[in-house]
């Protein structure tokens, strides 16, 4: 076989795309497709190709084509390290595996990683020493190895828990916890069906209070593992404190809207009063991604987190007492 050497660029993109939190059939695939695709002169192959091509033959090409880049590993830790590691967290089948049974020379791989790169890939470069890997993650906050998995339905929650957890002492990377926003209630079914079979790890599912018939339909198909919390009133924005909203809209809005407590009524959802807010006061159009980043930015005393979401990250925390860490009262 004859190789093309692969660029910085496609190393840097390669090892990033391995070490995301993704089922390891689907992302192993798409990088050792690409660079096969991209890097392997001779014999010369199509996509289509690849996709008939036997797993151990496509784990020995490309670990060709990385070694020619970088010479021949002197041993395979970090290798035998990510094969534990994605065992450990996804349901893989043997074809799955063979495609982790790689001879990638991760080490020199390291060396071509900038200064500035995700926390995925620091926890790639972490992996070349023998420390305890929790403690490592806790230590420096490298959220991998991801130990839980927390499913919700939309952007708000996946952008506010992990900074109220982080308030009240919970830090969701120091602990491994992976927030997913699947983006709506039917599709929290969806994900949870898919996931619970892909995956090893606890998965803590959060509806809103609608979401009943939702839960009747993941309950067959819960794990022992796994817990649901159903918000006890309308969705996850009407669990912030009236007082952190007027907070954040009076701060961020001073010269267009000033608004107080008043103004947003128990009896409509929170989202759908600053939508109306909004539309009056001649704002931008209502964002709930926007509004919650803003809100993040402006958590700053207890008083800003509701007795129900410090409820929720409670929940959460007991999912994971391996270094036996406390949400602070």
């Amino acid at each position: 076989m004859k190789y093309k050497k692969l660029t910085q660029e496609q190393i840097i993109i390669s090892l990033d795309r391995l070490t995301r939190f993704k089922k390891t059939g689907d992302k192993y695939l798409r990088v050792f497709s690409d660079i096969i695709y991209s890097n392997l002169l001779e014999p010369s192959i199509r996509k289509c190709d690849i996709a008939r091509m036997e797993y151990k033959e496509i784990t020995d090409i490309v670990s060709g084509i990385f070694n020619f880049t970088l010479g021949e590993p002197d041993d395979l830790i970090i290798n035998k390290k990510l094969e534990e590691y994605e065992n450990s967290i996804f349901v893989n089948d043997n074809n799955v595996k063979l495609l982790l049974k790689n001879k990638i020379n991760y080490k020199a791989a390291l060396d071509v990683l900038p200064q500035e790169i995700p926390v995925n890939l620091q926890w790639l470069k972490s992996l070349a020493d023998n420390e305890d890997a929790k403690m490592k993650r806790y230590l420096h906050l490298l959220k991998f190895p991801i130990e839980n998995v927390i499913l919700a339905e939309g952007i708000t929650e996946e952008i506010l828990l992990p900074a109220f957890a982080k308030f009240l002492g919970y830090d969701f990377y120091a602990n491994g916890i992976q927030v997913i926003a699947a983006g709506g209630k039917n599709q929290v079914v969806k994900m949870y069906y898919k996931l619970a079979e892909e995956l090893k790890v606890p998965i803590f599912v959060l509806l809103d209070h609608d979401a009943k018939d939702n839960i009747r339909q993941i309950e067959p198909k819960l794990r022992s593992s796994d817990k649901i919390h159903l918000v006890s009133c309308g969705e996850f924005e009407d669990l912030l404190p009236k007082s952190l909203i007027v907070k954040v809209v009076n701060s961020h809005f001073e010269n267009f809207l000033t608004i107080t407590e008043k103004d947003l009524p128990t009896t409509v959802p929170t989202a759908k009063v600053l939508e109306e807010l909004f539309k009056t006061k001649g704002l931008h159009e209502f964002k709930k991604a926007e509004f919650a980043k803003l809100v993040r930015d402006n958590i700053s005393n207890q008083a800003d987190i509701s007795e129900e979401i410090a409820a929720i990250i409670s929940e959460i925390s007991g999912l994971n007492k391996t270094l036996d860490t406390k949400i602070c009262s």
